[in-house]
């Protein structure tokens, strides 16, 4: 549900995170569209962080390796990288605003690199409010490459304190992996909750086995 029309005053990094804040987020009709609209949707997409399901394949690829994970390496590569197919939302402002954001140290990104040729194949990247990870977008180009970069994250939301991780929307591709919706209220509530606490996005100082990621994500789902 769109929450309004695109606002004639500039965007700047302060309110971005003032709209977070209230529930709202931005989104554009197309690459090329210079107009950003407010989204408030009535069903929200969360991922309870003791609910990420690592399904056997996904196991089978976390265990076999050849990547290797990086944190805030490239996060200009993976908006782009997100943004790189036939419709997206993320337009030039939203880049730049997310840019500033992550050179302020307020919005992250997680790298999967192939360790054969240092090839970019997965990542995702979003804003930290609190302890609540606002997941931005995903991208892959080869098997499993986001499922993996999912996994790895929600490992450090859960070592850092997170206590929400919005996907704004639910997918099927994310409903698969245990997101679900909620209802506006319960959001809401959510969101004020996580706030108020602490959290650390950078808890994890080195990049844990991929054995420890399956029986972590076993043990909590």
């Amino acid at each position: 549900m769109r929450g309004g029309d695109d606002s004639a005053a500039p965007i700047t990094p302060d309110l971005l995170l003032a709209a977070y804040r209230a529930g709202l987020f931005p989104m554009a009709e197309s690459r090329d569209s210079a107009a950003l609209f407010w989204l408030d949707p009535r069903l929200r997409g969360i991922f309870p962080l003791d609910g990420f399901h690592i399904s056997r394949s996904l196991a089978r690829s976390l265990r076999r390796g050849g990547f290797t994970i990086t944190t805030d390496r490239a996060f200009a590569r993976v908006i782009d990288a997100c943004a790189d197919r036939p419709e997206t939302w993320i337009n030039r402002p939203i880049r730049a605003l997310f840019l500033a954001l992550h050179a302020r140290g307020d919005a992250h990104s997680l790298e999967v690199w192939d360790e054969s040729d240092g090839t970019l194949i997965g990542g995702v990247y979003g804003l930290v409010i609190g302890a609540a990870f606002f997941g931005e977008s995903m991208f892959s180009t080869r098997r499993d490459g986001s499922k993996i970069a999912l996994a790895y994250l929600i490992h450090r939301l859960r070592a850092g304190r997170f206590r929400l991780f919005d996907t704004q929307f639910l997918t099927p591709h994310l409903a698969s992996l245990g997101a679900i919706e909620v209802p506006r209220a319960t959001y809401r509530a959510l969101l004020r909750e996580a706030l108020v606490q602490e959290a650390d996005f950078n808890a994890v100082r080195a990049i844990p086995p991929a054995q420890e990621v399956i029986q972590v994500s076993t043990q909590t789902s």
